[in-house]
C-alpha cells in the first residue's frame, strides 16, 4: 500500500521535514503545505541534507492555518494527513487568545478539510504541554491518560494552546468526525540533528549553551527525544490499526536537568568546556528576571516542576524504540557544529 499520498502540513518545520524524509524513503508520495513559495527551496535543501535525492514523489501546495483557502485542494486524493504545523507562538502576546485561538482554529481547519475529502486518518502533533501542566505534588510518571489542568495557576499560554487544540481535535472527531480517524503524538523536548539554521525552540538551548550565552542554568528538568524517533512514531501512528483513537507520548522515559545537558556537552565536546555552565541559578533570580523579560515567563513557570514520563505505551503498542536522550543531545550539538551554526 505504499505510493499512497500523505499530506504533511508545514513542510519546512523541524519535525515535519523529518517526517517527509521518512515517508519518501518508505515509498509514499508526499504533498506538503507551505505558506509562501519562497519556502520550496528551503524544504528541498532540508530534505537533501537529510539524504533525499529524488523529489519526484514530492509536491507543494500553498495553504495557511489561519485561512480556509486551498485546503480542499491540499487534501485531494490523499489517504493520510500528518499535521505537525502550528502557528508559531509569539512571545510578545497582548493576551493569551493570540496564542490559543490560532492553534485551535488551525487544527479544526485541517480536520474539517480531512473529513470532507475522505481522508482515512489524521496524525496530529500535539505536545507534552497538553499532558503535564498544572499538576501539583506529582510523583508518578506522566502517561497518555494525563491532561494538563488548565484551572491551575500560572499555566503558560503555550501549554494552554496545546491542550485546548488537542481537546478540540478529540471533540471534533467524536461529534463531527463521521468516521475520520485520529491519533496524536505528544513529544517532550525535541532534539536531534538540525538540517538548517531554522529549528525547534528546544534546540536553541544547545546553541546557547555551546556559545557560552548561559552562565548558570535554571532549575528545570525535562524529557528529551530525537526528532528522527518522533518522525518514526508519527508514521507508526499513521498506519497501525491499534493507533486509531490513541495518544502517544514521544519520550525516552529519561529526565535530565539542564545541568545534566551541559555536562553531556562538556564530556563529548571538550573544546567547548570553558563555555558551558557549571552552576544552577537560584529560582528567585529566574522569577525576578521573568517579571522584566517576557521570554523568561515560560522558563519561570517550569522551575522545579516534576517531569518524569513513561514511554511504555508507544513501545508496547507500536513497537517503537527511541534513541537515548544523550544520543539526541549529542546529535543536535554535532549537527550545529558541522553546519557552522555555533559562533
Amino acid at each position: 500500500m505504499k505510493n499512497q499520498l500523505v499530506v504533511v502540513t508545514g513542510g519546512s518545520g523541524f519535525i515535519a521535514s523529518r517526517i517527509i524524509i521518512q515517508l519518501l524513503e518508505q515509498g509514499y508520495s508526499v504533498r506538503t503545505t507551505i505558506r509562501s513559495s519562497k519556502k520550496i527551496e528551503l524544504v528541498k535543501k532540508l530534505l537533501t541534507r537529510g539524504g533525499i535525492k529524488d523529489f519526484s514523489n514530492l509536491s507543494f501546495e500553498m495553504a495557511d492555518l489561519t485561512s480556509d483557502n486551498n485546503w480542499e485542494k491540499v487534501m485531494n486524493d490523499a489517504t493520510y494527513v500528518i499535521h505537525p504545523a502550528s502557528p508559531t507562538p509569539t512571545l510578545h502576546f497582548k493576551n493569551e487568545d493570540e496564542m490559543i485561538k490560532p492553534a485551535v482554529n488551525g487544527v479544526l481547519r485541517v480536520l474539517k478539510a480531512s473529513r470532507d475529502n475522505g481522508i482515512k486518518r489524521v496524525v496530529l502533533t500535539s505536545a507534552y504541554g497538553a499532558i503535564f501542566a498544572g499538576h501539583k505534588n506529582r510523583n508518578t510518571p506522566y502517561t497518555e491518560k494525563d491532561w494538563s489542568n488548565l484551572n491551575a495557576k500560572n499555566i503558560h499560554p503555550y501549554q494552554k494552546s496545546k491542550t485546548l487544540s488537542e481537546r478540540a481535535a478529540w471533540d471534533f472527531i467524536k461529534n463531527q468526525g463521521h468516521g475520520l480517524e485520529l491519533s496524536t503524538v505528544n513529544p517532550v523536548g525535541v532534539m536531534g540533528p538540525v538540517l538548517a539554521s531554522d529549528y525547534s525552540h528546544s534546540n536553541i538551548q544547545i546553541q546557547q549553551l555551546l556559545e557560552g550565552k548561559i552562565k548558570a542554568v535554571p532549575n528545570i528538568n525535562s524529557g528529551y527525544v530525537d526528532v528522527r524517533d518522533v518522525a518514526n512514531l508519527h508514521l507508526l501512528a499513521m498506519t497501525s490499526p491499534k493507533a486509531n483513537g490513541e495518544r502517544f507520548l514521544a519520550t525516552t522515559g529519561e529526565t535530565l536537568s539542564m545541568l545534566d545537558v551541559a555536562n553531556i556537552l562538556r564530556e563529548t565536546f571538550p573544546k567547548y568546556a570553558d563555555k558551558l555552565p557549571t552552576k544552577v541559578m537560584p529560582n528567585i533570580l529566574v522569577k525576578t528576571a521573568a517579571l522584566i523579560d517576557p521570554k523568561l515567563r515560560m522558563v519561570a513557570s517550569l522551575l522545579g516542576v516534576y517531569a518524569e514520563t513513561s514511554k511504555e505505551k508507544a513501545v508496547t503498542m507500536l513497537d517503537w524504540h527511541p534513541r537515548s536522550a544523550k544520543e539526541a543531545i549529542i546529535a543536535t550539538a554535532q549537527s550545529m557544529i558541522d553546519l557552522g551554526i555555533i559562533k
